[in-house]
C-alpha cells in the first residue's frame, strides 16, 4: 500500500510548511475550497512520496513478472513529469509480446494500479531492452521520409491508425518543418494523422 498524505490549511504557505519536505519530492494534487459566507477559503494537498512510488513500481512489476516466470531487473529514472522504467531480462520477447502488446498491457495495468492506490494520474513509461526507443527512432525516420515526399509533391499524406504515443511522435517530427502541419482525425483505436502541406 502507498501512503497517501493529505494536508489542509487556510493559508497556502502554511500548507507547504506542513509537508516538511520540498514539493519536488512528491506527486501531488492541489485543491482550493472556496469559502462560503461564514467560511474562509481552504487549501488542500493530496500527496505521495516519489520514492515510495518507485518502490511500489518495483514491487508491482516484480510480482507480475514472477507470476509470468520471468526474471527481471529495473532501472527507474525521473524525466520531468514522467517515470521511465527500463526492464532488463533474458526473457524480453515474452515481456514485449507480439507488436509490443504485452508491454502495452503491463503499462496499462501499472498506471491503473497507481491511480487506484493514489487517486493521482502518474505518468509511467515502460520499456524492455529499448524496444520502444528503437521503435520510436524507426518511426521518426519513416515520418521524415514521408515529410520530404509531401514537401516535394505538395500532396497530403494520410498515415495508418496509431496509438497516442506514436501520434505524438509524428506531431513532434513534423513541428520542425516550416511548410508542414499535422491533424489527428477519428476516434481511438482508429485515430490517424494527416501530414499536410501549407504555403508560406
Amino acid at each position: 500500500m502507498i501512503e497517501k498524505l493529505v494536508f489542509e490549511d487556510k493559508d497556502r504557505e502554511s500548507l507547504y510548511k506542513k509537508m516538511n519536505s520540498p514539493l519536488s519530492e512528491f506527486y501531488y494534487r492541489e485543491e482550493i475550497e472556496e469559502g462560503k459566507i461564514f467560511k474562509s477559503t481552504k487549501y488542500k494537498i493530496t500527496a505521495v512520496r516519489k520514492e515510495e512510488i518507485r518502490q511500489y513500481i518495483k514491487s508491482y512489476l516484480s510480482e507480475i513478472c514472477n507470476l509470468m516466470g520471468v526474471d527481471i531487473q529495473f532501472e527507474i529514472r525521473q524525466d520531468e513529469d514522467v517515470i521511465n522504467v527500463s526492464m532488463i531480462s533474458d526473457d524480453s520477447p515474452i515481456l514485449i509480446g507480439k507488436e509490443g502488446k504485452n508491454l502495452s498491457a503491463l503499462q496499462i495495468l501499472l498506471r491503473q494500479s497507481l491511480f487506484c492506490q493514489t487517486g493521482l494520474k502518474i505518468k509511467v513509461n515502460l520499456d524492455v531492452a529499448d524496444y520502444k526507443l528503437k521503435k520510436q527512432k524507426r518511426l521518426e525516420n519513416e515520418i521524415k521520409q514521408i515529410a520530404e515526399e509531401v514537401l516535394n509533391s505538395k500532396i497530403d499524406a494520410k498515415l495508418d491508425p496509431m496509438n497516442s504515443f506514436d501520434r505524438r511522435v509524428v506531431h513532434s517530427v513534423i513541428h520542425n518543418y516550416q511548410n508542414l502541419e499535422t491533424e489527428s482525425i477519428g476516434e481511438s483505436p482508429n485515430r490517424f494523422v494527416i501530414i499536410k502541406y501549407k504555403e508560406d
